[in-house]
């Protein structure tokens, strides 16, 4: 770790109260040294996968050291407490499927660890508030270079949580995959991967489903295959390559989720149309 360390904060805990002062004070009293990045406090409550989608699209970009996430509905359950080693820094949080996308943007798991080593937790660790009792003082030590080793049991990399694996299915003339966030502006992001786009006509359709029904009900929305939003008109959907390498659905100068009316978790068909006017 350089000697400036970094730690980055990424949390549910929203910023109505002083739960993320807390989490920055902990780090605060045992590594001063260290400088904090807020990824975001503003993770809607308890969704795990969009905590994880956020932090592994965030991470490469962020300097090397430890990078925290609590989005953590099991918190004083029989869920575990992990600190991960990966090629490019350290991910320490719960073991619900949060960290591992990340770590895999960061070169995948070379170690992890269980945190129960109490010399590394708070003297008192609340039942309801492991952000600021267990994660925040050992990414803090982390971050001064102690020994991941020492803060807990070795895990088998391969039995962490993950998150299931969302829907992409290719067909021909398109393909269909699982909403998996949707960003402060209302852009849909898709779990398939932006070179799906290859191929497909200028004129495209888009259908939605909710997961398990049987059919795509109606004919769904009509949209341009683009690079951005200005490739639609004023209020038009366009399916695009997002700054993840992802597909994305947005509306130039509106809102994606509104028009489509869809969640994580929901389905998109994306297929050609023969002309535009279809």
């Amino acid at each position: 770790m350089p000697d400036a360390p970094w730690i980055s904060l990424t949390t549910d805990y929203g910023l109505t109260d002083g739960f993320v002062a807390a989490c920055h004070g902990v780090i605060a009293r045992i590594a001063p040294v260290a400088r904090v990045i807020d990824v975001t406090h503003l993770v809607p409550p308890a969704d795990v996968r969009r905590g994880a989608t956020v932090l592994a699209q965030t991470v490469p970009y962020l300097p090397v050291g430890v990078h925290v996430a609590v989005v953590d509905p099991g918190v004083g359950t029989a869920r575990r407490g992990i600190a991960l080693a990966s090629p490019g820094g350290f991910l320490v949080g719960p073991d619900n499927g949060l960290l591992l996308d990340a770590a895999d943007a960061l070169g995948g798991v070379s170690a992890a660890v269980e945190l129960t080593d109490p010399a590394w937790l708070a003297p008192r660790v609340s039942t309801t508030f492991h952000g600021r009792d267990v994660f925040a003082p050992v990414a803090a030590r982390l971050a001064l270079g102690a020994p991941l080793a020492e803060a807990g049991p070795a895990l088998d990399p391969t039995e962490l949580v993950r998150l299931p694996t969302p829907v992409v299915t290719a067909h021909p003339g398109g393909f269909t995959a699982e909403v998996l966030t949707v960003d402060t502006f209302g852009n849909v992001q898709l779990a398939a991967a932006a070179d799906l786009l290859d191929g497909l006509p200028p004129a495209v359709r888009v259908t939605a489903r909710a997961p398990g029904a049987a059919v795509e009900p109606g004919p769904g929305w009509p949209a341009v295959r683009g690079r951005t939003f200005g490739d639609a008109p004023a209020g038009g959907l366009v399916v695009h390559p997002d700054s993840a390498g992802r597909v994305a659905v947005a509306v130039n100068r509106g809102r994606a989720v509104e028009l489509l009316g869809v969640t994580p978790g929901d389905l998109l068909t994306i297929h050609g149309r023969v002309r535009v006017g279809d």
